[in-house]
């Protein structure tokens, strides 16, 4: 499987998912959003799912700036609900994302 995922703070990543599964996530069908570069703090208040596009992004949180996951163009990424931390931009992003209501 050419597919590899680290899990760090929480946040879920999957490297090159397959377009099986897309297709099965049905992620054409999800809204877009995109930011350009710069670092954006943001609150998680519900388990988002998201799919670069493209961009690169570094996440660290407010209470352990050692603990840093990046991501970029490709990866399949999912973020925990609760979570609090800087989006640190340096390719802007242009993803699909979705909310987990649960």
């Amino acid at each position: 499987m050419a597919s590899s995922s680290s899990s760090n703070l929480g946040i879920i990543v999957q490297k090159n998912p397959s377009q099986s599964q897309l297709n099965e996530l049905g992620i054409k069908s999800w809204p877009k959003w995109g930011c350009s570069p710069g670092k954006y703090q943001l609150k998680f208040d519900a388990q988002e799912t998201c799919y670069l596009l493209r961009g690169k992004v570094k996440v660290s949180t407010k209470n352990s700036n050692d603990e840093i996951v990046e991501f970029g163009a490709g990866d399949l990424v999912i973020i925990p609900k609760g979570l609090s931390c800087t989006w640190d931009v340096s390719i802007a992003v242009d993803k699909h994302y979705k909310f987990d209501s649960s």
